[in-house]
């Protein structure tokens, strides 16, 4: 019995769905070049998703800026916690993302308002 559970342990955390990628900030500094990205990895940030206006979920991406959310089919509005949705550092690349029966690679890029 204690084999078949830890055979079955590992497939189980692949099941399901949800979204998984890298989170990024964009542009980092005012004036870019061709040597130097204008983005970096948005590490530590708060997303939000919600269903209209209901909060279903949220995840901390890491140091790097990545992140995995299990989550039930649908479609989700994305916001970073503690901006405003329309103001700096708030703008979301995609804004709205979907769901569907299995896990999907998302990226999102923060729009940092530099110009």
């Amino acid at each position: 019995m204690l084999l078949a559970l830890t055979l079955v342990a590992p497939a189980a955390a692949t099941t399901g769905q949800g979204l998984y990628g890298i989170v990024t900030r964009s542009p980092t500094k005012p004036v870019c070049s061709a040597e130097e990205s204008c983005s970096g990895p948005a590490g530590h940030v708060k997303l939000r998703f919600l269903r209209g206006t209901t909060f279903v979920s949220s995840v901390v991406t890491d140091a790097r800026g990545r992140y995995r959310l299990r989550l039930p089919r649908g479609v989700y509005t994305v916001r970073v916690a503690g901006a405003p949705a329309t103001g700096i550092g708030g703008r979301i690349d995609p804004a709205t993302v979907r769901v569907r029966a299995v896990w999907r690679h998302q990226n999102f890029d923060i729009d940092t308002g530099i110009r």
